[in-house]
């Protein structure tokens, strides 16, 4: 983390362990976002900007649930209110199976346009 984003991102299930969560110019989210971890990533999130560069490093992501789609929409969805655009990189296959299971494979492609 660097002194910009000092304080900011840090969550209980951070805190323990489970899952990490790292803003900045990149943001870089890890172990595992599912019920028990996710709520605490996306309040983590919150006060971070986003991304400058737009990009949301997923390869450190090891265990996911259907909380993980409802965080990268809710990531999407406030991108598109800021008129941002987000792309989430090493995506496991697990959530790429989970986004395909809920018809929503395109929240893992470029938004193109914006």
């Amino acid at each position: 983390m660097n002194d910009r984003n000092a304080g900011v991102g840090a969550c209980e299930a951070c805190a323990d362990g489970s899952s990490s969560f790292v803003p900045g110019a990149r943001w870089s989210v890890g172990g595992a976002l599912n019920v028990d971890s996710a709520a605490e990533v996306l309040a983590a999130s919150q006060d971070a900007p986003l991304p400058e560069t737009g990009v949301v490093a997923l390869g450190e992501v090891d265990a996911v649930d259907s909380a993980a789609v409802a965080l990268l929409l809710s990531w999407r969805r406030r991108a598109a209110v800021e008129g941002k655009k987000l792309t989430f990189t090493g995506v496991p296959a697990n959530l790429v199976a989970l986004a395909e299971l809920y018809g929503v494979e395109d929240l893992l492609q470029a938004q193109a346009g914006q």
